[in-house]
């Protein structure tokens, strides 16, 4: 634990008056810090040749009780809690390279983490693993699309507040989304989609907040026009083929989210498929259940997000030989190389594993 960082907790909880206290929150963080860590940093460049930003964490003393793969979220607590967890930031989004928060084909955003999922997924180290995948937001339509392309190879999901369908308190008015439909191709990349402040909508505390407007790698301006009618012919997409669902699922949903609507979580919840579904939905909270939440919330999210997958991972049998099946060579794969100064624009091609503090990054939605 850096130095730095325990003067600051010594000096806030002298000041406060709670030395004893103080103490054991600094023990509590430390021991927090050395049950998880952060494995992996690296680029791999999609077929497009655009480099994107992956990061993985693994218990630190324990072989990972199953993998769970993040579509838009960050992984330290389920890696705390003995998963082996990775991500991928969507192309122009977080850390990876690409026009700002530009969505040209959401199809594509799908299908760089159909490649770099199943990547970790055909290590031989993890073929025995149960997978999950897990998505927030806009994270969650690209996990309910991620098993549409291969339903039988996810042993499950968790989804929270997904975007199954845009609410209608923020989505804009129909005459407009024609109009805008009629320009998208001649002004694709444009800021000129009127939305009321996700942020604002998204985030309780007002302190995580402030925090969320501080972070430099999440997108607070108009979003783009090509990016938002992707976003809602997406979620329109998802809506229309819920019946589709059939693999194990969990759905947590704040009642009082106006960004994503609650009442079509439930809809997914009665109309899915799948034979082993669960939905739980907290009153009074709203769309960032894990991030914009107080602590005590947020820790009741965890709580039973950690307690579904814990009587669902198991030891799975590898397929076709040991390998995964649909997962193409490393080749046609992606060229990878290493984080170098944050851009990973001049590095060998190699790969790296580095220690360090660094959350996939995210955009709003």
């Amino acid at each position: 634990m850096p130095t730095c960082l325990i003067s600051r907790l010594q000096a806030r909880t002298a000041s406060d008056g709670a030395c004893a206290s103080g103490w054991i929150l600094i023990m509590f963080i430390m021991m927090r810090l050395m049950v998880s860590r952060l494995i992996l940093q690296e680029y791999v460049r999609n077929p497009r040749g655009v480099q994107l930003f992956t990061c993985g964490w693994l218990p630190a003393s324990s072989s990972p009780k199953a993998l769970v793969f993040l579509c838009h979220a960050c992984g330290f607590k389920l890696a705390a809690a003995g998963y082996g967890v990775f991500g991928i930031d969507y192309e122009g989004h977080g850390k990876s390279m690409g026009a700002r928060c530009y969505i040209q084909k959401f199809d594509r955003l799908v299908a760089d983490c159909d490649r770099f999922f199943k990547s970790i997924c055909d290590m031989e180290e993890y073929r025995s693993k149960s997978r999950f995948l897990y998505g927030e937001s806009m994270g969650g339509a690209v996990a309910l699309l991620l098993h549409r392309r291969d339903p039988a190879f996810w042993d499950g999901a968790v989804l929270v507040a997904p975007m199954c369908k845009i609410s209608e308190k923020v989505k804009p008015h129909p005459v407009v989304v024609t109009l805008l439909t009629q320009v998208e191709e001649l002004i694709p990349t444009w800021k000129i989609v009127p939305t009321k402040d996700v942020i604002d909508s998204a985030f309780k505390d007002p302190l995580k907040r402030e925090h969320i407007r501080r972070n430099k790698l999440i997108y607070q301006d108009k979003p783009r026009l090509k990016t938002a009618l992707e976003l809602l012919r997406t979620s329109m997409d998802v809506e229309d083929s819920l019946a589709e669902v059939s693999m194990p699922f969990f759905i947590l949903h704040g009642e009082a989210d106006t960004v994503t609507d609650p009442e079509v979580s439930r809809a997914l919840y009665d109309r899915a498929a799948s034979a082993d579904k669960t939905i739980k939905l907290y009153p009074g909270m709203w769309h960032g259940l894990t991030a914009g939440e107080p602590d005590d919330n947020v820790e009741l999210v965890f709580a039973d997000i950690v307690a579904w997958l814990n009587k669902r991972s198991h030891h799975r049998k590898p397929e076709h030989g040991g390998r995964v099946g649909s997962a193409p060579s490393e080749p046609a794969r992606y060229q990878r190389r290493p984080v170098s100064g944050g851009s990973g624009m001049d590095s060998p091609v190699s790969i790296p594993r580095r220690r360090g503090g660094f959350l996939c990054g995210q955009c709003r939605m």
